[in-house]
């Protein structure tokens, strides 16, 4: 057996007898991507304190990954699928890499921006590369296996993220939490070249570049706007980017209807079981993204632990996607994907509203159960989600069916953060106005309004002030408390409801497990059609 895995995956009449290293390799990938995001969330105080951020520095910061992240991850995965699946991952790592040695090295805040957005495109690359080699190396057999996998490393690195950050925290400053991805990254590199086949679409034409220009201009500005709407106020940018991805998507559709080899054929959404999986994991991330990031900030700001006690406490979720993943390993194929992906969002939703109950003498033992229902969601409905959603499209087209799935996963962890974090800063603000609005001057009024962490800081100012005293600065921390706890509540009661409504419209788009039976059979007999249409055609 060669040491470097050379012969295509298209090319073998057996399984690649390396897929389940394979695997571990792509699981890898996906993790440092994920991680990424979610170890900012702990590493996010130091880096405010070293670089002076304000709050809408520290938003970019956090989001200059987001938006070419998911802005890019449908037009790679296209490039992907033409060139080269293994290739693509092996250029995303470097790009990662890159960004990450960037960011943990430079001291400016725009520098530390663009690092993010660079190690946000290089996640672009890798993402769909993940799960477009994942279906190309795995039989049909053991891919609901193989994805299972894929899903629950999704949900280990939300919690493996703050942990690893945390430890790193103790004794090294924030830089460390980006070049802690480099020795990953390589290792990654490596394994792709001994444990990974290479892979491409076979006969997949020239690719829509035009189709995949308008999906970047429109998913593009739709995040952003996301994300500075709320958080900046509608201004001229925001709403200028809202119009600009409207018009966009309306041109994407009318542009992809009419091209022969369209990027996205958008006439799959027609597929219920397709366009029901991509709103679940659309849905689905909203609610709990958006809630893990506003309690580890409780945990942070109202218990007082630290980054790495933060992380060690973020590990029950962790085990929750493990448990809910081997369930759903061995009940999807039994009840249906409806009932498995309807359950799981149930119980998010019912983490979520769980929420409400949060008060400001509340402990980690009051969302240990959320943490605990979301886990297990996120474990029981997102494999199943992403294998129908893999499964509507044919060889030629893993990677775009890796960028379509991942989209929907970024835009709906994007809007749930953008959207819920922006109705907990109105919430908190109104609050804090009501306890203290009278009793602060206007200056210290406004740090403390925007942002939990601006209250406390401003509470040890007062305490140390000659006019204040512990007196005054302990009734400033209670009131910082009281308003959080109190946008918490707030915040997860809309956050529930959406879900709810999200839950509802799912169970109504999916087919039941006679009607999917009958479309994966199609689908089959249709990728069958196609493969024996393109090894024809490389005969003539």
């Amino acid at each position: 057996m060669p040491l470097v895995v050379n012969t295509p995956a298209e090319k073998t009449t057996e399984p690649c007898p390396r897929r389940w290293w394979a695997l571990l390799v792509l699981c890898l990938s996906l993790l440092i991507v994920v991680m990424a995001n979610t170890s900012l969330i702990v590493a996010a105080p130091d880096m405010t304190k070293d670089l002076g951020l304000s709050s809408s520095d520290l938003q970019w910061v956090i989001d200059g990954y987001t938006v070419p992240y998911a802005a890019l991850m449908l037009v790679l995965g296209a490039i992907g699928d033409k060139h080269s699946r293994r290739g693509a991952l092996i250029l995303g790592l470097l790009i990662f890499a890159g960004g990450s040695v960037t960011g943990g090295l430079v001291d400016g805040t725009s520098l530390v921006i663009a690092a993010r957005a660079i190690m946000g495109v290089g996640a672009a690359v890798v993402m769909p590369a993940t799960l477009s080699l994942l279906v190309a190396i795995f039989p049909r057999a053991e891919r609901a296996k193989a994805i299972t996998a894929w899903s629950a490393t999704s949900g280990l690195a939300i919690a493996a993220g703050p942990l690893a950050a945390g430890w790193l925290l103790e004794d090294h400053a924030w830089g460390s939490t980006f070049l802690m991805n480099v020795p990953i990254a390589v290792l990654g590199v490596v394994g792709a070249l001994l444990l990974v086949p290479p892979s491409k679409a076979e006969g997949m034409g020239r690719i829509d570049y035009v189709g995949g220009l308008l999906s970047i201009v429109s998913v593009g500005s739709l995040v952003y706007a996301t994300i500075a709407g709320p958080h900046f106020g509608w201004g001229t940018g925001p709403i200028t980017a809202a119009v600009v991805a409207g018009v966009g998507m309306i041109a994407f559709v009318a542009w992809e209807l009419r091209h022969p080899h369209p990027m996205l054929d958008v006439r799959k959404f027609r597929e219920r079981p397709f366009s029901g999986s991509m709103l679940a994991v659309l849905f689905f991330f909203f609610g709990t993204f958006g809630s893990i990031y506003y309690s580890t900030q409780f945990l942070q700001f109202v218990l007082g632990y630290d980054a790495l006690e933060t992380g060690v406490r973020l590990l029950p979720l962790a085990g929750a996607v493990f448990l809910g993943a081997a369930v759903t390993g061995r009940l999807a194929p039994k009840p249906g994907v409806k009932a498995v992906v309807g359950a799981g969002m149930v119980i998010g939703t019912a983490g979520v509203f769980l929420l409400t109950q949060i008060e400001s003498d509340s402990t980690y033992t009051d969302f240990l159960a959320p943490l605990l229902m979301l886990g297990f969601a996120i474990g029981l409905s997102l494999s199943p989600a992403t294998d129908t959603i893999m499964g509507s499209f044919p060889e030629s087209e893993l990677g775009v069916g890796g960028g379509a799935n991942d989209t929907a996963l970024e835009l709906g962890a994007s809007l749930g953060i953008a959207v819920l974090g922006s109705f907990l800063a109105t919430s908190y603000k109104d609050k804090l106005t009501d306890l203290v609005g009278g009793h602060l001057p206007a200056a210290a009024l406004d740090t403390a309004k925007d942002s939990a962490g601006g209250g406390l800081a401003v509470a040890e100012q007062v305490a140390k002030s000659p006019d204040g005293g512990l007196r005054q600065a302990q009734a400033l921390v209670d009131a910082v408390h009281e308003s959080f706890a109190h946008a918490i509540a707030h915040t997860s009661l809309i956050g529930a409801i959406v879900m709810a409504a999200g839950t509802v419209i799912v169970i109504a788009v999916l087919p039941g497990r006679k009607a999917a039976g009958e479309h994966r059979d199609e689908a089959t007999a249709a990728a069958e059609a196609d493969r024996d249409e393109e090894y024809a055609d490389s005969a003539r």
